[in-house]
């Protein structure tokens, strides 16, 4: 399994940005016995030795130098696991807005199941009560329906075309 794009541009843009602070480090980093993607299954296979489930950014960083130091690291095959990269994302005011107005909805619709989870059986209606519930949901249903189909139509430029009460269809 190859490095993902994000986790080895992560690597890459760490490296880049010491590269450009340190000389040092930018000569060896220059090595052609060296490359990212094997860097990258270095520092994989780093993590998988150590056996936790995750590790500190500098840590996780200092094993892509290390890669690069030490010549004797070399010929370093892909491993097979997951990487689970920090970021952070700036929002927009709208964006923020728009992300709260979605969890509350889905507060709400949560809270509406729950509801409905603790009535179940809590509740008991009468033949006579069930007929009415029923009778005033699909009267509610057909007023909805009605209204859509009373409703005025949107205006859009419709050159030549009647309106349908026009052509005498209704």
């Amino acid at each position: 399994m190859k490095a993902s794009n994000a986790f080895k541009e992560t690597i890459k843009t760490y490296l880049d940005k010491l590269a450009a602070e340190d000389e040092l480090f930018a000569e060896t980093y220059k090595k052609e016995n060296k490359n990212l993607d094997e860097c990258c299954n270095y520092v994989m296979q780093c993590a998988k030795n150590g056996g936790s489930q995750g590790y500190a950014d500098e840590e996780v960083f200092g094993w892509a130098v290390h890669y690069y130091d030490e010549d004797d690291v070399k010929n370093i095959k892909a491993v097979s696991g997951k990487v689970v990269i920090n970021r952070s994302v700036k929002l927009t005011e709208e964006e923020k807005a728009q992300a709260k107005e979605k969890a509350m909805d889905m507060a709400v619709a949560e809270a509406k199941e729950d509801a409905k989870k603790a009535l179940v059986g809590t509740v008991e209606l009468t033949e006579e009560d069930l007929k009415d519930v029923k009778q005033k949901a699909i009267d509610k249903v057909v007023d909805e329906e009605k209204d859509k189909l009373t409703r005025k139509p949107k205006t859009t430029k419709t050159e030549g075309v009647k309106p349908v009460q026009q052509l005498g269809l209704f």
